[in-house]
């Protein structure tokens, strides 16, 4: 499928499903090379992230435990620069090495934030794990370790991704054309 209708908006394929999960597997590598003897605590960022998450994990081959915090900072499709917590963490980070999953960093807010709380928090390590980044959208330095793909800007939904709340669902990643 070339385009989809997302609401009032439509968008053409971006990046194809078997391109993702490419890079799904050699950031998974890494991870599994860099924690080998460690059993880290992979920290999914709902709702974009939970595909990302899920497929990621399924080449993760190291010891690890899975955990969840719902964040939100987007309305329609412009970031509001503010993070409001929906639902927050549930477990100890004291001592853990913690792999942060998002599905992409625009302005680096959201990470700088969950990065100090979970510092804060006298985590071991903590990490960041991204599917997509904006680097020309970028306010705020952020080591993103592992990544799987760089972008320009534009809006996207799909695999994850979504424009309020709709186009979620697809395998691959829509840009907007209209």
């Amino acid at each position: 499928m070339g385009t989809i209708q997302v609401k009032d908006r439509e968008f053409e394929v971006f990046l194809k499903e078997e391109d993702i999960q490419k890079e799904i597997k050699r950031v998974a590598s890494e991870i599994n090379r860099d924690y080998e003897g460690k059993e880290p605590l992979f920290l999914c960022i709902l709702n974009g992230a939970f595909m990302f998450a899920a497929d990621l994990l399924k080449n993760v081959t190291v010891p690890c435990n899975v955990s969840f915090v719902k964040l939100a900072s987007y309305q329609g499709t412009d970031t509001t620069g503010n993070i409001k917590e929906l639902m927050g963490l549930q477990e100890s980070v004291e001592g853990r090495h913690v792999i942060i999953v998002e599905d992409i960093v625009d302005t680096g807010y959201t990470m700088r934030d969950i990065l100090g709380s979970l510092t804060d928090k006298n985590a071991a390590s903590v990490q960041v794990c991204a599917l997509l980044c904006k680097p020309d959208k970028l306010k705020v330095d952020i080591n993103l370790k592992y990544l799987a793909l760089n972008i320009p800007n534009g809006f996207i939904v799909g695999y994850g991704l979504d424009y309020d709340g709709f186009g979620r669902n697809s395998r691959d990643i829509y840009r907007i054309i209209k």
